[in-house]
């Protein structure tokens, strides 16, 4: 790359540094291992997540579960390049069985989690808490632009494995995902204090030549037996990329000390990783008074009058707690 001035320089090398040891919460940090064809994201959810979590009393089986599908949507909305919505949905027959998470670009979250309390027992993985139904996921563009959806079958596993059969299925791009989510405990003043971290890890094979990134078929399914499985041998890269990320553990993700970077460089700086700058995350609902004040009057003027209790109607947000409350004529109840 040459300069229109001879007293100027550009060079298209990437500029070296060592890793930050600052660690950010609330951040996506997106990264490439140009060597191996990888790219990628490294969540780490802290204020914001514990905000979203403590606005309902979850059990801490419920809480964490939810943390999980945050931490999966922040993985893969934040890869979004307008502004729109990234929305993950389960609806199973487990005890959870409701969960959504919204994420609105560029940086904004909520979410919430319906479950049954009776069927709540000690010990439940989060397969079991969520059971057999589907995922969804859809990408919102706007009012103008047709939305994309695609959905997968959960049939017990976790979300981790949901999410890597949605990339074999649907997008067809070599993935592997990581989460963590965890409950933090820190003493001082007044007794110790309880927090919520999570964190997750995006890696994927993207090469400049297609066939190197070509997977196995799906299940042949109804095939007559004694039909051969077809395979194909994985690339090398992609090989290594697997076996780097399987090497990363809960606490590595979730540990407040241990900065993004960091983390990136222990994977794989033996083959050099670059990362770009964080994109912040926050926890806000997108609910207000004018909001559900629309709402209400697009209900039947019967049903309007249905939700009248002790002289008000009363409308609480599901994903934030608020509670908006109205004369029956504010909510147009004749």
């Amino acid at each position: 790359m040459t300069s229109q001035s001879p007293d100027i320089r550009i060079s298209a090398d990437p500029p070296i540094r060592a890793p930050s040891s600052v660690p950010v919460d609330d951040a996506a940090l997106p990264f490439e291992v140009g060597a191996l064809d990888l790219r990628g994201r490294l969540t780490r959810l802290g204020p914001a997540l514990d905000d979203i979590l403590s606005k309902h009393d979850y059990p801490a089986a419920v809480g964490k579960l939810l943390g999980e599908a945050i931490v999966l949507t922040t993985l893969l909305g934040s890869s979004l390049k307008f502004d729109g919505r990234f929305i993950l949905q389960t609806r199973t027959d487990g005890p959870v069985s409701f969960l959504i998470v919204d994420f609105q670009a560029p940086d904004r979250l909520r979410a919430y989690a319906r479950y049954d309390a009776a069927q709540l027992k000690p010990g439940q993985d989060s397969g079991a808490l969520l059971g057999k139904g589907h995922l969804a996921m859809t990408i919102d563009q706007g009012p103008d632009m047709s939305r994309y959806q695609g959905m997968v079958a959960l049939e017990g596993g976790s979300l981790e494995d949901a999410a890597h059969e949605y990339f074999l299925r649907s997008e067809q791009i070599p993935t592997r995902v990581r989460i963590a989510v965890g409950e933090e405990w820190r003493g001082g003043g007044g007794g110790p204090k309880h927090r919520w971290r999570a964190g997750g890890m995006l890696l994927q094979f993207l090469p400049k030549a297609p066939e190197r990134a070509r997977q196995a078929d799906l299940h042949h399914g109804d095939a007559p037996e004694g039909v051969a499985t077809h395979a194909v041998v994985e690339d090398d890269a992609w090989v290594e990329g697997q076996s780097l990320i399987s090497t990363v553990e809960d606490v590595e993700l979730i540990d407040p000390d241990l900065s993004g970077e960091r983390l990136l460089y222990r994977l794989f700086h033996e083959r050099g990783v670059r990362v770009f700058s964080p994109q912040r995350l926050r926890a806000q609902c997108s609910c207000s008074r004018e909001a559900v004040s629309s709402m209400l009057k697009s209900f039947a003027p019967a049903d309007r009058a249905d939700m009248v209790k002790d002289g008000k109607v009363v409308v609480t947000c599901e994903f934030c707690s608020s509670v908006y409350e109205f004369t029956p004529a504010e909510a147009g109840v004749e």
